[in-house]
């Protein structure tokens, strides 16, 4: 048995939206003072106090409650105490995964104090009864608020988190839409453009050039705080899009477009249109009827989707990135007539980033798709030939400069986790003897207590070792066959002498390609290829002449 003194206590406080209903008696102050008190009386060390305040007892990643499951592991804490147990959780699954596996594994004491729950004292039958019953108030609460969104805005009431762009939401009632006077006119200009038949992409540009705000920038700047998010804040083709197309500018809400599947999910999706619910004339417009018209005729013409020379789509669809910014490349083609009346397609890629939002956002980074495939081709064809030559020596070379250290890590890995193993049997042994030696009399109670406290610490810190051991173990070796599978692969493709997208989703992950520069008269850019299993193997990715221009 483990002393008081010995204990190190993390207690857990959380309060929902939901909670707040329920008064006083589960505020996160109240929490905090009951827990405290209880850590002084019982005089153990209080290491930290982990709040979540505003989270669902359903979502089970919440920061601090991570952030605690954490310090457990690394055995900055040995004992846990929440008010009750729904503090913990409102999924009797994952809340009986944490206190009957996940704490003992971790040798962590869980305490849950209004409900008696205390893991030192053994198994409590009633637990699962109550946290199924914490997992039922959870459920009926969702019904209850759903049924409770959906009467407010079948009524015309605003419940979206934020007000649209262009809107503020009413200091008399947050429910109610008012024309934001510094933004209003943004809009209307927005719609002025597109009736004017300009697209979104251009409208997208113009506004950056005007360095006009948009609605990430807006937002931020009036909650006084940073972007947290790696994107840039311009205005794109597809912000332009949602707002020319959305009713709530000419005074109309439609609201349930979005929602989760059920009470546990966080996942959104998107909702069929008959579910979606349509008010009229529930704010001031922004948007007189005959611009709204004029706009939707304009987004009710069809267009044919482009296709490669071949007639077949986007072969590198997915698979081309931008090395500056990350943002995916765009397929552009070009048709036209040569000087002898010859017609010719010429296809190419640029940073869809910069196709969006223009310079302001990353540059052109342009290659021609005949340079792509003749690079591709013969970085394939030549990566084959190696395989087919000597395959255990590429595969020896790979692993190395992936990883030099791979192979004994591995051995060292192996033999440790091997000796905790055999180590954590020997202790259940041991355990067992003593306790058969505590009955019999054979042992004094204080010698007992101190050994059994020896042993299980040690076993706390041997079990924690263990599933790290093992993830370590398994990554080394899954390296191994990842490269081994790579090689049986592409020594299939030595005479490859043609692309299709199947070919290239079965050997690349990804392709970056870096902004072109001048040399000798050439645009000259970098071109890196991720393969699958291996990703980039550096030497075999050369500068390629872009090429410009090319007709194909």
């Amino acid at each position: 048995m483990v002393t008081a003194k010995t204990y190190i206590a993390g207690i857990y406080v959380r309060l929902s939206n939901d909670d707040e209903r329920a008064g006083e008696s589960v505020s996160i102050e109240n929490q905090r003072l009951l827990l405290t008190k209880y850590v002084e009386e019982q005089g153990w060390e209080l290491r930290e106090i982990y709040i979540d305040d505003g989270w669902s007892g359903t979502n089970f990643d919440r920061p601090a409650l991570q952030r605690m499951l954490r310090d457990a592991r690394e055995k900055r804490i040995n004992l846990i105490i929440v008010k009750d147990l729904s503090r913990l959780g409102r999924n009797y699954i994952e809340v009986g995964r944490l206190t009957d596996e996940t704490l003992p594994e971790l040798g962590c004491r869980f305490i849950a104090l209004n409900d008696s729950v205390d893991t030192l004292a053994g198994e409590n039958d009633m637990m699962v009864y109550k946290n199924l019953f914490n997992e039922f108030f959870s459920r009926d609460t969702s019904k209850k608020v759903r049924a409770v969104k959906k009467a407010c805005a079948r009524s015309g009431k605003y419940m979206g988190t934020y007000a649209p762009y262009g809107y503020l939401k009413s200091p008399a009632n947050k429910h109610v839409l008012i024309p934001d006077e510094e933004l209003a006119p943004i809009v209307k200009n927005i719609f002025e453009m597109r009736g004017q038949g300009k697209g979104f992409r251009a409208i997208a540009c113009a506004l950056n050039e005007d360095k006009v705000p948009s609605p990430k920038e807006v937002y931020y700047r009036r909650a006084g705080r940073a972007n947290p998010c790696n994107n840039n804040h311009l205005w794109n083709e597809v912000t332009v899009k949602k707002i020319i197309r959305n009713e709530v500018y000419i005074g109309h809400m439609v609201q349930g477009k979005v929602g989760t599947k059920s009470y546990k999910s966080r996942k959104i999706v998107n909702k069929p249109e008959e579910e979606w619910i349509r008010v009229e004339n529930t704010h001031p417009p922004l948007i007189d009827p005959k611009t709204w018209d004029i706009v939707c005729a304009l987004d009710d013409k069809k267009y044919k989707p482009r296709e490669t020379a071949s007639g077949n789509g986007n072969m590198f669809g997915g698979l081309l990135k931008c090395a500056d910014c990350g943002y995916g490349m765009r397929y552009h083609a070009e048709k036209g007539v040569r000087k002898d009346g010859s017609p010719y397609q010429y296809i190419s890629y640029q940073c869809s980033n910069y196709a969006r939002s223009g310079k302001h956002a990353c540059s052109v980074h342009t290659i021609s798709e005949p340079t792509l495939i003749e690079l591709l081709l013969h970085d394939i064809r030549e990566k084959a030939q190696w395989v087919s030559y000597d395959e255990d020596r590429v595969v020896d070379y790979i692993l190395r400069v992936k990883n030099k250290q791979s192979a004994s890590l591995l051995g060292v890995y192996k033999k440790e986790l091997d000796s905790a193993l055999s180590r954590l049997a020997e202790l259940e042994r041991i355990v067992q003897s003593l306790y058969e030696d505590k009955v019999k009399g054979n042992i004094p109670d204080a010698m007992w207590k101190n050994l059994m406290q020896k042993y299980e610490q040690e076993r706390a810190d041997k079990s924690g070792r263990v599933p790290i051991l093992r993830e370590r173990v398994s990554g080394c070796e899954q390296q191994w066959e990842d490269v081994s599978r790579w090689a049986h692969t592409i020594r299939q493709y030595g005479n490859l002498e043609s692309l299709d997208q199947e070919t290239l989703l079965g050997l690349i992950d990804r392709i970056e390609v870096s902004e072109a520069r001048r040399e000798g008269g050439k645009r000259i850019c970098g071109v890196q290829i991720f393969y699958r299993f291996v990703g980039d193997l550096g030497a075999m990715t050369p500068d390629v002449e872009a090429r410009h221009g090319q007709a194909v």
